[in-house]
């Protein structure tokens, strides 16, 4: 098990074992999902086959046609 501290801004660093075993690197889009017992996080996978609104329901702040046009141009 691997323990990270919650910043004043609501963020953390994930710890590296995790982050290697997740296959996680440097502009990584992640999606979160949370239970009333679990947080869980997986790797959104950015490609042809799978593009990043993919993932809109779980990145709400993210949810603009703004956004969905600055995707676009990636």
């Amino acid at each position: 098990m691997e323990f990270a501290r919650i910043t004043t801004k609501g963020q953390m660093t994930i710890p590296k074992r995790i982050r290697e075993a997740a296959g996680l690197e440097t502009g990584d889009v992640v999606a979160f999902e949370a239970t009333a017992e679990q947080v869980t996080f997986r790797k959104i996978a950015i490609g042809e086959e799978a593009r990043p609104d993919a993932a809109q329901g779980s990145l709400e702040e993210w949810n603009s046609p703004e956004d969905n046009d600055a995707w676009r141009a990636l």
